[in-house]
């Protein structure tokens, strides 16, 4: 490094250590007429080495130089001396931590919520079942009768169930009716785990159209909503006849479900996704209630699976992967629309949980039919464990 040469003048040199290996070496120099000038430049050298010709720099005002006119004998005044980047590195380094930023804090946050929601999600499972197995009955609130040529149709049924039977085990804030489920946060609209975007549903048939009709539910029912004192909106999907299930080999799911909730746990704040901040839980039994919340995994290709190769399968994904039983695989039925984003994902027959005999299967079909069988090679479905 150079240092102007001028005669009867003496200089005095430092080092400043901005990094382990590289220095900032400041050469400093007085001219005859008072005034102080430096050299700057970056070196390669160790920091051991840096760190013992610093102490060559004097502090006047921070970081200064004192150098002493030999001639005249009077000290130069030296003006601060900023040790600093360039604008052109300050601009570089506040584009790259700007860059790093935009990639890392989406993922950061979007964890952080998830967490949150997976959280809400289990606290609000906890509550529901609580208070479902606090009720004596599930069946047999409010009124429900068809419409005729002279007569309108009555349905207060889910209203009612909300009204006269939830709100006294567990604490709501605001319950609404079927023509008001957005004034309980209900969204108008969602996004399905699949990633399609549909309407919210109103109704039974609207949940599910196989609820309703040939071997389903003969008269279509009306949603309901209520907030609980948490801060969950929850739609509530009625059956007021459902039936106990009793040992059936053979059945159809319609019939067996009493209450379908679909919740979402900040209302209408978004992203109003399944999976995210919108699930589904049901309650089978009309006494002696019980609640089931799946969480769907996955739908495995191909429809060559025993029940021991789908256990193998689901196993594969991962630890928590499984088999659904009966309930998770009815429920996932009446909530295709929220888990795929269509009626018809469910259209094979599917593996159910474990062998129940001797070469002997539970198995559910695309149209809500569960039923045991011997042998055979079907679809397999995975669920994940809370």
């Amino acid at each position: 490094m150079t240092v102007k040469n001028i005669p009867s003048l003496r200089a005095t040199e430092g080092s400043v250590a901005i990094h382990s290996t590289l220095v900032l070496r400041l050469a400093f120099s007085c001219s005859t007429r008072g005034k102080c000038a430096y050299v700057l430049s970056a070196l390669r050298t160790p920091l051991a080495h840096a760190n013992a010709t610093a102490r060559a720099c004097n502090q006047e005002r921070g970081l200064a130089c004192r150098a002493l006119d030999s001639t005249q004998g009077k000290p130069c005044s030296v003006a601060l001396l900023g040790l600093a980047f360039t604008m052109d590195e300050i601009l570089l380094s506040l584009t790259i931590i700007g860059v790093v930023a935009a990639i890392t804090l989406p993922s950061l946050t979007g964890n952080i919520n998830e967490r949150t929601w997976q959280t809400q999600g289990k606290a609000l499972f906890s509550r529901m079942s609580q208070a479902i197995a606090l009720m004596p009955s599930l069946n047999g609130y409010g009124t429900l009768t068809a419409g005729t040529t002279s007569t309108s149709a009555i349905d207060t049924a889910a209203e009612t169930f909300v009204t006269n039977g939830l709100a006294k085990v567990l604490k709501i804030n605001n319950i609404c009716d079927n023509e008001h489920l957005q004034d309980c946060g209900i969204p108008d609209s969602y996004v399905a785990q699949g990633g399609s975007k549909r309407d919210f549903p109103t109704t039974l048939s609207e949940l599910n159209s196989k609820i309703v009709g040939s071997n389903g539910l003969a008269i279509d029912v009306k949603a309901a909503a209520f907030e609980t004192a948490n801060g969950e909106s929850i739609a509530v999907f009625y059956n007021p006849q459902c039936r106990a299930y009793t040992g059936a080999t053979n059945y159809y799911a319609q019939q067996y479900f009493c209450v379908n909730f679909v919740y979402d746990l900040n209302g209408t704040k978004g992203p109003n996704t399944v999976g995210k901040d919108i699930g589904y839980m049901t309650a089978f039994n009309p006494s002696d209630s019980t609640i089931s919340s799946p969480v769907f995994g996955k739908i495995l290709a191909g429809v060559s699976y025993t029940n021991s190769k789908a256990v193998a399968a689901c196993r594969k994904l991962g630890n928590e992967y499984r088999l659904p039983t009966r309930d998770e695989m009815a429920s996932l039925f009446y909530n295709m629309n929220f888990v795929l984003g269509d009626s018809t994902g469910f259209s094979y027959q599917y593996q159910i949980d474990k062998q129940v005999g001797n070469n002997t299967f539970w198995r559910f079909g695309g149209d809500g039919k569960i039923w045991q069988y011997v042998g055979g090679n079907v679809g397999a479905l995975c669920v994940k464990t809370r």
